[in-house]
């Protein structure tokens, strides 16, 4: 068995969590996290229905809303959202169709074009963060907040060790 299948560290830092011999997905934490966010994601669509927003609408206009208007294009959200550029297209059109977002060349670069929450577009946008605000908490029912930073600094790091992971393939870090 290779360094690859047994998931151990080459650096010997530490002894790997899973191995391949015990591994079964009622302890897999991908597949664990994969459902508190299907959990959190549907919670937030079902309140945000109310406004006639479903996730690949609601997710581009709060980051819209927290984002900086001047520099935001399809692109950016895109790749932000990992969602398939084609699609955040087709989902503007929709938002734009809504009377939500409006699309404006850049005043520096006429080949880009920026995206924009209209006043209509703002004021829904603005109802998404208290309902996302509900849902984690609800989510996060029970835990104190030092539980709460501990399993921030956790993913985070887990992030970074992806990250670092793809870096040394070549692959794209970010």
């Amino acid at each position: 068995m290779n360094d690859h299948e047994t998931g151990h560290d080459p650096a010997g830092a530490l002894p790997p969590i899973y191995d391949c011999s015990t591994y079964s997905p009622d302890r897999s934490l991908g597949l664990l996290m994969r459902r508190v966010l299907s959990s959190v994601l549907m919670e937030a669509d079902r309140r945000l229905a109310e406004h006639d927003l479903t996730h690949a609408q609601w997710m581009p206009l709060f980051k819209l809303l927290k984002g900086c208007p001047d520099s935001v294009t399809a692109a950016v959200l895109a790749r932000d959202l990992d969602v398939d550029p084609a699609a955040i297209t087709r989902m503007f059109d929709r938002l734009e169709a809504k009377g939500l977002v409006r699309r404006e060349r850049s005043t520096t670069d006429r080949r880009v074009v920026q995206l924009a929450l209209t006043e209509a577009g703002r004021e829904v946008a603005e109802k998404v963060p208290p309902v996302l605000v509900e849902v984690l908490n609800a989510h996060l029912a029970g835990f104190r907040p030092e539980e709460f930073e501990m399993l921030m600094s956790l993913l985070q790091r887990m992030l970074a060790n992806g990250e670092a992971m793809r870096a040394r393939a070549g692959g794209d870090p970010a």
